[in-house]
Protein backbone atom coordinates (compact mmCIF):
# COMPACT_ATOMS: atom_id res chain seq x y z
CA UNK A 1 0.00 0.00 0.00
CA UNK A 2 1.19 3.38 -0.90
CA UNK A 3 2.27 6.01 2.17
CA UNK A 4 -0.32 8.56 2.82
CA UNK A 5 0.05 11.67 0.43
CA UNK A 6 -1.41 14.86 1.46
CA UNK A 7 -2.67 17.68 -1.01
CA UNK A 8 -1.71 21.06 0.44
CA UNK A 9 -5.21 22.65 -0.87
CA UNK A 10 -7.11 19.76 1.76
CA UNK A 11 -5.11 21.47 4.37
CA UNK A 12 -6.43 24.17 6.49
CA UNK A 13 -5.34 27.74 4.22
CA UNK A 14 -3.65 29.28 7.04
CA UNK A 15 -1.05 26.97 6.55
CA UNK A 16 -0.06 28.50 2.93
CA UNK A 17 0.03 31.86 3.85
CA UNK A 18 2.94 33.79 3.59
CA UNK A 19 2.83 34.86 7.00
CA UNK A 20 3.65 31.79 8.17
CA UNK A 21 6.87 31.46 5.73
CA UNK A 22 8.43 34.54 6.31
CA UNK A 23 10.28 34.06 9.47
CA UNK A 24 11.40 30.63 8.29
CA UNK A 25 12.52 32.22 4.99
CA UNK A 26 14.77 34.81 6.99
CA UNK A 27 16.28 31.87 9.48
CA UNK A 28 17.29 30.19 6.12
CA UNK A 29 18.90 33.29 5.11
CA UNK A 30 20.97 34.08 8.45
CA UNK A 31 21.47 30.27 8.38
CA UNK A 32 23.05 30.21 5.02
CA UNK A 33 25.29 33.20 5.48
CA UNK A 34 26.95 32.97 8.95
CA UNK A 35 29.01 35.57 8.27
CA UNK A 36 26.45 38.65 7.57
CA UNK A 37 25.62 40.86 10.51
CA UNK A 38 22.67 40.76 10.79
CA UNK A 39 19.78 43.30 11.66
CA UNK A 40 17.28 40.92 11.38
CA UNK A 41 16.66 39.38 14.90
CA UNK A 42 14.47 41.04 17.69
CA UNK A 43 16.47 38.72 20.74
CA UNK A 44 17.87 40.10 23.42
CA UNK A 45 21.28 40.60 23.80
CA UNK A 46 22.72 37.19 24.56
CA UNK A 47 25.29 39.18 26.94
CA UNK A 48 23.05 39.39 29.91
CA UNK A 49 22.50 35.84 30.33
CA UNK A 50 24.09 33.35 33.42
CA UNK A 51 23.61 29.91 32.84
CA UNK A 52 24.35 29.56 36.75
CA UNK A 53 21.62 31.62 37.34
CA UNK A 54 18.81 30.38 35.71
CA UNK A 55 19.42 27.43 38.98
CA UNK A 56 19.72 30.32 41.47
CA UNK A 57 15.87 31.51 40.54
CA UNK A 58 14.39 28.19 40.78
CA UNK A 59 15.79 27.39 44.38
CA UNK A 60 14.72 30.88 45.71
CA UNK A 61 11.45 30.35 44.95
CA UNK A 62 11.46 26.67 46.36
CA UNK A 63 12.79 28.76 49.30
CA UNK A 64 9.79 30.86 49.01
CA UNK A 65 7.38 28.14 49.21
CA UNK A 66 8.92 26.65 51.82
CA UNK A 67 8.52 30.24 53.81
CA UNK A 68 5.01 30.49 53.04
CA UNK A 69 4.71 26.59 54.66
CA UNK A 70 4.76 24.01 51.68
CA UNK A 71 5.13 20.71 52.48
CA UNK A 72 8.20 18.76 50.32
CA UNK A 73 5.33 17.24 48.92
CA UNK A 74 3.62 20.49 47.50
CA UNK A 75 7.26 21.77 46.57
CA UNK A 76 8.14 18.44 44.31
CA UNK A 77 4.62 18.54 43.08
CA UNK A 78 5.07 22.31 42.30
CA UNK A 79 8.40 21.28 39.74
CA UNK A 80 7.22 18.11 38.45
CA UNK A 81 2.85 17.97 38.54
CA UNK A 82 1.42 20.02 35.55
CA UNK A 83 0.14 22.85 37.77
CA UNK A 84 -2.90 24.27 37.64
CA UNK A 85 -4.13 25.82 33.97
CA UNK A 86 -4.07 29.59 34.65
CA UNK A 87 -0.97 29.74 36.07
CA UNK A 88 0.97 29.19 39.27
CA UNK A 89 2.77 32.01 40.09
CA UNK A 90 -0.27 34.59 39.49
CA UNK A 91 0.11 36.74 42.70
CA UNK A 92 3.60 37.37 41.66
CA UNK A 93 2.78 38.35 38.06
CA UNK A 94 -0.21 40.64 39.67
CA UNK A 95 3.02 42.25 42.38
CA UNK A 96 4.88 42.80 39.52
CA UNK A 97 2.13 44.60 37.06
CA UNK A 98 1.31 46.48 39.84
CA UNK A 99 4.89 47.30 41.27
CA UNK A 100 6.28 48.23 37.56
CA UNK A 101 3.33 49.12 35.47
CA UNK A 102 0.78 50.82 37.80
CA UNK A 103 -1.83 47.74 37.03
CA UNK A 104 -4.14 46.84 39.77
CA UNK A 105 -5.50 43.39 39.36
CA UNK A 106 -6.57 40.43 41.25
CA UNK A 107 -4.38 37.01 40.76
CA UNK A 108 -7.59 35.13 39.05
CA UNK A 109 -7.88 38.33 36.36
CA UNK A 110 -4.27 36.92 35.12
CA UNK A 111 -3.72 34.01 33.03
CA UNK A 112 0.04 32.33 32.63
CA UNK A 113 0.38 31.52 29.29
CA UNK A 114 3.64 30.02 27.00
CA UNK A 115 4.81 33.10 25.57
CA UNK A 116 2.93 36.24 24.64
CA UNK A 117 1.81 34.17 21.70
CA UNK A 118 -0.06 32.01 23.37
CA UNK A 119 -1.70 35.11 25.23
CA UNK A 120 -3.08 36.53 21.90
CA UNK A 121 -4.25 33.33 20.72
CA UNK A 122 -6.34 32.52 23.37
CA UNK A 123 -7.38 35.85 23.31
CA UNK A 124 -8.50 35.81 19.74
CA UNK A 125 -10.41 32.09 19.90
CA UNK A 126 -12.71 33.92 22.99
CA UNK A 127 -13.57 37.00 21.58
CA UNK A 128 -13.59 35.98 17.75
CA UNK A 129 -17.13 33.91 17.97
CA UNK A 130 -18.32 34.35 14.13
CA UNK A 131 -18.23 35.67 10.62
CA UNK A 132 -18.99 39.35 11.45
CA UNK A 133 -16.85 40.09 14.52
CA UNK A 134 -13.70 41.81 13.27
CA UNK A 135 -10.37 42.23 14.37
CA UNK A 136 -8.43 45.43 13.48
CA UNK A 137 -5.32 45.99 13.76
CA UNK A 138 -2.52 49.24 14.26
CA UNK A 139 -0.46 48.59 10.57
CA UNK A 140 2.22 47.30 10.17
CA UNK A 141 1.74 45.06 12.96
CA UNK A 142 3.92 42.18 14.49
CA UNK A 143 3.21 38.84 12.56
CA UNK A 144 1.89 37.09 15.07
CA UNK A 145 -1.08 38.63 15.08
CA UNK A 146 -1.41 38.10 12.12
CA UNK A 147 -0.70 34.69 11.94
CA UNK A 148 -2.97 33.58 14.69
CA UNK A 149 -5.54 35.08 13.36
CA UNK A 150 -5.84 33.58 9.72
CA UNK A 151 -4.89 30.06 11.43
CA UNK A 152 -8.23 31.00 13.28
CA UNK A 153 -10.17 31.81 10.21
CA UNK A 154 -9.96 35.65 11.24
CA UNK A 155 -8.58 38.18 7.94
CA UNK A 156 -7.33 41.24 10.01
CA UNK A 157 -8.50 44.52 8.88
CA UNK A 158 -5.41 46.86 8.90
CA UNK A 159 -5.69 50.25 10.19
CA UNK A 160 -2.75 52.04 8.40
CA UNK A 161 0.13 54.20 11.05
CA UNK A 162 0.90 57.06 9.25
CA UNK A 163 4.72 59.08 9.14
CA UNK A 164 3.75 59.95 12.44
CA UNK A 165 2.71 56.90 13.82
CA UNK A 166 -0.67 55.55 15.26
CA UNK A 167 -3.65 57.82 15.55
CA UNK A 168 -7.50 57.21 16.85
CA UNK A 169 -9.27 59.23 14.16
CA UNK A 170 -7.77 56.62 11.26
CA UNK A 171 -9.42 53.76 13.86
CA UNK A 172 -12.10 55.76 14.35
CA UNK A 173 -12.90 55.69 10.17
CA UNK A 174 -11.84 52.13 10.13
CA UNK A 175 -15.16 51.14 12.88
CA UNK A 176 -17.52 52.92 11.25
CA UNK A 177 -16.30 51.56 8.12
CA UNK A 178 -16.96 47.70 9.49
CA UNK A 179 -19.94 48.93 11.11
CA UNK A 180 -21.36 49.93 7.41
CA UNK A 181 -20.83 46.19 6.28
CA UNK A 182 -22.64 45.23 8.68
CA UNK A 183 -19.38 43.85 10.51
CA UNK A 184 -18.62 44.10 14.24
CA UNK A 185 -15.45 45.65 15.61
CA UNK A 186 -14.81 43.16 18.60
CA UNK A 187 -11.19 44.12 19.36
CA UNK A 188 -8.03 46.18 18.28
CA UNK A 189 -4.23 45.52 18.48
CA UNK A 190 -1.99 47.46 19.38
CA UNK A 191 1.87 47.68 20.36
CA UNK A 192 2.12 51.35 21.72
CA UNK A 193 5.20 51.47 23.02
CA UNK A 194 8.08 51.77 20.57
CA UNK A 195 6.00 49.49 18.41
CA UNK A 196 7.04 46.29 16.08
CA UNK A 197 8.07 46.29 13.43
CA UNK A 198 8.03 50.79 13.12
CA UNK A 199 9.18 51.68 16.61
CA UNK A 200 6.46 53.71 17.25
CA UNK A 201 5.58 55.10 20.54
CA UNK A 202 1.86 56.17 21.08
CA UNK A 203 1.65 59.92 22.58
CA UNK A 204 -0.14 60.11 25.58
CA UNK A 205 -3.26 62.01 24.38
CA UNK A 206 -3.76 59.35 21.61
CA UNK A 207 -4.00 57.02 24.36
CA UNK A 208 -6.55 58.83 26.14
CA UNK A 209 -8.60 58.99 22.69
CA UNK A 210 -8.42 55.80 22.27
CA UNK A 211 -9.73 54.44 25.31
CA UNK A 212 -12.29 56.69 24.82
CA UNK A 213 -13.10 55.49 21.33
CA UNK A 214 -13.15 51.90 22.66
CA UNK A 215 -15.60 53.04 25.23
CA UNK A 216 -17.81 54.42 22.80
CA UNK A 217 -17.93 52.06 19.87
CA UNK A 218 -18.02 49.13 22.48
CA UNK A 219 -14.84 47.62 21.55
CA UNK A 220 -11.70 45.69 23.56
CA UNK A 221 -8.40 46.95 22.76
CA UNK A 222 -5.37 44.69 22.77
CA UNK A 223 -2.48 46.21 24.23
CA UNK A 224 0.97 44.15 23.68
CA UNK A 225 3.87 46.25 24.88
CA UNK A 226 6.73 43.87 25.46
CA UNK A 227 9.35 46.65 25.21
CA UNK A 228 8.92 49.63 27.82
CA UNK A 229 10.78 48.08 30.49
CA UNK A 230 14.33 47.28 28.20
CA UNK A 231 13.88 50.93 27.04
CA UNK A 232 16.06 53.77 28.29
CA UNK A 233 14.22 56.88 30.78
CA UNK A 234 10.46 57.25 32.06
CA UNK A 235 7.71 55.58 29.92
CA UNK A 236 4.18 56.42 29.16
CA UNK A 237 1.51 54.91 31.15
CA UNK A 238 0.41 51.63 29.96
CA UNK A 239 -3.03 51.82 28.59
CA UNK A 240 -4.50 49.53 30.97
CA UNK A 241 -3.32 51.29 33.91
CA UNK A 242 -5.46 54.09 32.28
CA UNK A 243 -8.32 51.96 31.60
CA UNK A 244 -10.96 52.87 33.70
CA UNK A 245 -13.67 50.41 31.92
CA UNK A 246 -12.05 47.41 31.56
CA UNK A 247 -11.70 47.83 28.01
CA UNK A 248 -7.98 46.58 27.91
CA UNK A 249 -6.59 43.02 27.94
CA UNK A 250 -3.24 43.37 28.37
CA UNK A 251 -0.12 40.79 26.87
CA UNK A 252 2.71 40.19 28.75
CA UNK A 253 5.95 38.43 28.21
CA UNK A 254 8.39 37.69 29.96
CA UNK A 255 11.16 36.99 27.41
CA UNK A 256 12.60 40.61 26.71
CA UNK A 257 12.44 41.54 30.27
CA UNK A 258 13.68 38.59 32.17
CA UNK A 259 14.91 35.58 28.97
CA UNK A 260 12.61 34.15 26.24
CA UNK A 261 13.77 30.64 26.43
CA UNK A 262 11.54 30.36 29.82
CA UNK A 263 9.00 30.92 27.48
CA UNK A 264 6.59 32.87 29.93
CA UNK A 265 3.78 34.94 29.00
CA UNK A 266 0.83 36.44 30.49
CA UNK A 267 -3.12 38.09 29.98
CA UNK A 268 -4.82 40.66 32.00
CA UNK A 269 -8.67 39.49 31.32
CA UNK A 270 -10.53 41.38 33.66
CA UNK A 271 -13.40 42.11 32.13
CA UNK A 272 -16.41 40.41 33.25
CA UNK A 273 -18.64 37.62 31.70
CA UNK A 274 -22.17 37.64 32.21
CA UNK A 275 -24.08 34.11 31.86
CA UNK A 276 -27.30 33.26 30.28
CA UNK A 277 -28.95 32.91 33.70
CA UNK A 278 -27.45 35.38 35.30
CA UNK A 279 -24.02 34.01 36.75
CA UNK A 280 -20.58 36.05 35.78
CA UNK A 281 -17.20 35.34 35.90
CA UNK A 282 -14.30 37.08 34.23
CA UNK A 283 -13.12 36.81 30.49
CA UNK A 284 -9.57 35.15 31.94
CA UNK A 285 -11.49 31.73 33.62
CA UNK A 286 -12.55 31.95 29.38
CA UNK A 287 -9.20 31.43 28.53
CA UNK A 288 -7.94 29.09 31.01
CA UNK A 289 -10.84 26.60 29.43
CA UNK A 290 -9.01 27.36 26.01
CA UNK A 291 -5.67 27.16 27.46
CA UNK A 292 -6.85 23.72 29.30
CA UNK A 293 -7.31 22.55 25.54
CA UNK A 294 -4.30 23.80 24.08
CA UNK A 295 -1.30 23.43 25.83
CA UNK A 296 -3.09 22.27 29.64
CA UNK A 297 -0.40 24.72 31.52
CA UNK A 298 2.95 26.00 31.58
CA UNK A 299 5.85 24.67 32.24
CA UNK A 300 5.95 24.88 36.00
CA UNK A 301 9.92 25.03 36.05
CA UNK A 302 9.68 27.47 33.16
CA UNK A 303 7.16 29.60 36.19
CA UNK A 304 9.60 28.45 38.96
CA UNK A 305 12.10 30.45 37.02
CA UNK A 306 10.53 33.44 36.27
CA UNK A 307 9.42 33.87 40.11
CA UNK A 308 12.34 33.31 41.36
CA UNK A 309 13.41 36.33 39.52
CA UNK A 310 10.63 38.26 40.10
CA UNK A 311 11.16 37.69 43.87
CA UNK A 312 14.67 38.36 43.80
CA UNK A 313 13.56 42.35 42.83
CA UNK A 314 10.46 42.20 44.17
CA UNK A 315 8.55 42.00 41.95
CA UNK A 316 10.24 45.30 39.85
CA UNK A 317 11.44 43.34 36.19
CA UNK A 318 12.28 47.58 35.77
CA UNK A 319 15.05 46.88 38.46
CA UNK A 320 16.45 43.70 36.55
CA UNK A 321 16.50 46.02 32.99
CA UNK A 322 18.79 48.74 34.47
CA UNK A 323 21.38 48.30 32.47
CA UNK A 324 19.68 45.98 29.68
CA UNK A 325 17.73 48.90 29.79
CA UNK A 326 21.09 51.72 28.72
CA UNK A 327 22.44 49.17 27.10
CA UNK A 328 19.68 48.98 24.05
CA UNK A 329 19.41 52.60 24.68
CA UNK A 330 23.32 52.84 23.82
CA UNK A 331 22.42 50.89 20.20
CA UNK A 332 19.75 52.47 19.27
CA UNK A 333 21.81 55.74 19.84
CA UNK A 334 24.74 54.50 17.98
CA UNK A 335 22.95 53.20 14.97
CA UNK A 336 20.98 56.16 14.44
CA UNK A 337 24.24 58.44 14.57
CA UNK A 338 26.08 55.98 12.37
CA UNK A 339 22.90 55.90 9.75
CA UNK A 340 23.71 60.21 10.01
CA UNK A 341 27.29 60.11 9.16
CA UNK A 342 26.67 57.43 5.94
CA UNK A 343 23.80 58.99 4.47
CA UNK A 344 24.24 62.79 5.32
CA UNK A 345 22.71 65.26 4.14
CA UNK A 346 21.70 66.05 1.24
CA UNK A 347 23.17 63.25 -0.18
CA UNK A 348 20.18 61.26 1.67
CA UNK A 349 17.71 63.49 0.40
CA UNK A 350 18.79 62.76 -3.40
CA UNK A 351 18.95 59.06 -2.51
CA UNK A 352 15.54 58.96 -1.30
CA UNK A 353 17.07 57.40 2.12
CA UNK A 354 14.73 58.31 5.57
CA UNK A 355 14.42 56.33 8.93
CA UNK A 356 12.47 57.56 11.90
CA UNK A 357 14.44 58.10 15.28
CA UNK A 358 12.77 55.88 18.40
CA UNK A 359 13.82 56.76 21.49
CA UNK A 360 13.53 52.85 22.49
CA UNK A 361 12.81 49.43 22.10
CA UNK A 362 14.77 46.97 19.30
CA UNK A 363 13.44 48.52 16.11
CA UNK A 364 13.74 51.95 13.32
CA UNK A 365 12.37 51.31 9.71
CA UNK A 366 14.18 52.38 6.93
CA UNK A 367 12.97 53.78 3.57
CA UNK A 368 14.71 53.18 0.30
CA UNK A 369 14.50 53.80 -3.02
CA UNK A 370 13.81 50.31 -4.57
CA UNK A 371 11.76 47.12 -3.91
CA UNK A 372 13.13 45.84 -0.21
CA UNK A 373 11.93 42.18 -1.03
CA UNK A 374 13.35 38.67 -0.50
CA UNK A 375 15.63 39.01 -3.81
CA UNK A 376 17.02 42.19 -2.30
CA UNK A 377 17.72 40.38 1.08
CA UNK A 378 19.87 37.57 -0.49
CA UNK A 379 21.86 40.44 -2.57
CA UNK A 380 22.09 41.80 0.56
CA UNK A 381 23.32 38.92 2.66
CA UNK A 382 25.52 37.11 -0.31
CA UNK A 383 26.78 40.43 -1.67
CA UNK A 384 27.17 42.46 0.94
CA UNK A 385 26.93 40.50 4.23
CA UNK A 386 24.12 42.49 5.93
CA UNK A 387 20.54 40.83 6.77
CA UNK A 388 17.57 42.77 7.61
CA UNK A 389 13.73 42.04 7.53
CA UNK A 390 11.61 43.27 4.35
CA UNK A 391 9.17 45.74 6.22
CA UNK A 392 6.48 44.17 3.74
CA UNK A 393 6.64 40.90 5.74
CA UNK A 394 3.91 43.01 8.48
CA UNK A 395 1.42 44.60 6.06
CA UNK A 396 -1.02 42.36 6.28
CA UNK A 397 -2.72 43.57 2.96
CA UNK A 398 0.33 44.84 1.24
CA UNK A 399 2.41 47.80 1.92
CA UNK A 400 6.09 48.45 2.96
CA UNK A 401 7.87 47.97 -0.54
CA UNK A 402 10.41 50.43 -0.24
CA UNK A 403 11.13 49.80 3.56
CA UNK A 404 12.50 47.65 5.63
CA UNK A 405 13.27 46.82 9.55
CA UNK A 406 15.88 47.29 11.53
CA UNK A 407 16.35 45.72 14.71
CA UNK A 408 19.82 47.18 17.23
CA UNK A 409 19.08 44.25 20.01
CA UNK A 410 21.13 41.51 19.33
CA UNK A 411 24.29 43.31 18.18
CA UNK A 412 27.15 44.60 19.88
CA UNK A 413 28.61 48.79 18.80
CA UNK A 414 30.87 47.10 16.72
CA UNK A 415 28.81 45.07 15.12
CA UNK A 416 26.63 48.28 14.61
CA UNK A 417 29.17 50.01 13.29
CA UNK A 418 30.37 47.41 10.64
CA UNK A 419 27.06 46.69 9.90
CA UNK A 420 25.72 50.06 9.00
CA UNK A 421 29.03 50.44 6.83
CA UNK A 422 27.64 47.26 4.88
CA UNK A 423 24.22 48.27 4.93
CA UNK A 424 25.35 51.40 3.41
CA UNK A 425 27.09 49.92 0.73
CA UNK A 426 23.97 47.76 -0.18
CA UNK A 427 21.49 51.03 -0.34
CA UNK A 428 23.81 52.82 -3.10
CA UNK A 429 24.49 49.79 -5.24
CA UNK A 430 20.99 48.83 -4.98
CA UNK A 431 19.61 52.22 -5.67
CA UNK A 432 22.34 52.41 -8.79
CA UNK A 433 21.06 48.58 -9.90
CA UNK A 434 17.19 50.47 -9.50
CA UNK A 435 18.31 53.22 -12.00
Amino acid sequence: MAPATLRRAQLHAGVSDPVLDTMNFLNEITHRYPRAVSFAPGRPYDGFFDVEEVFRHIRRYLDHLEERGATPAEIRDALFQYGPTGGQIRELVTRSLREDEDIDVPPEAVVVTVGCQEAIFLTLRALLAGPRDTLLVSSPCYVGITGAARLLGVEPTPVAEGPDGFRSARLEAAVAAEKARGRRPRAFYVVPDHSNPSGFTMPLRERHALLDLARREDFLILEDSPYRLVSPGRQLPTLKSLDHDRRVVHLGSYSKTLFPGARVGFAVADQVVVDEDGGQGLLADELVKIKSMVTVNTSPLSQAAVAGMLLAAGGRTSELNTDTAAYYGEAMRAILKRLDACFPEPERSALGVRWNEPDGGFFLTLDVPFPADNAALVRSAEDHGVIWTPMSYFYPQGGGERSLRLSVSYLTQADITEGTARLTRFITAEAARAR
